[in-house]
């Protein structure tokens, strides 16, 4: 009984634990990364020209890049503490039906904006 409340960690002990642990973060870094990237504009701070700024502008671009990772590795571990483990058929029905449309909805939104700003 013990072993199904635990999950696959149970089985693992010492190192080979923390490895699980580390490639779980691991794969939160690189998942906040490529949201932060992909969806939320990356090193870009809102309203503000680097270039101008010279080498303060990619300190700031950086440091815009960090915050903005740091807000969603928050997000995913508050998450990841409040919520009990989903099952596999409820982590499949909210990809297909929930993420991967927000996502869809996301680009095409963004390249509408895009395609009529360049026009204006």
């Amino acid at each position: 009984e013990q072993e199904l409340v635990g999950g696959y960690h149970t089985e693992y002990s010492s190192m080979k634990f923390a490895m699980f642990f580390m490639a779980e973060y691991a794969n939160m870094i690189t998942a906040a990364a490529l949201t932060v990237t992909l969806f939320f504009g990356g090193w870009d701070f809102p309203l503000i020209n680097e270039t101008m700024l010279g080498i303060w502008g990619t300190a700031l671009s950086v440091l815009a890049f960090i915050l903005k990772m740091g807000f969603f590795l928050f997000l995913f571990i508050w998450v990841r503490w409040t919520f009990p483990r989903f099952r596999y058929d409820q982590l499949m029905k909210l990809g297909w039906k929930v993420m991967l449309p927000t996502a869809l909805f996301n680009i095409f939104v963004t390249a509408g904006y895009l395609t009529i700003k360049a026009v204006v």
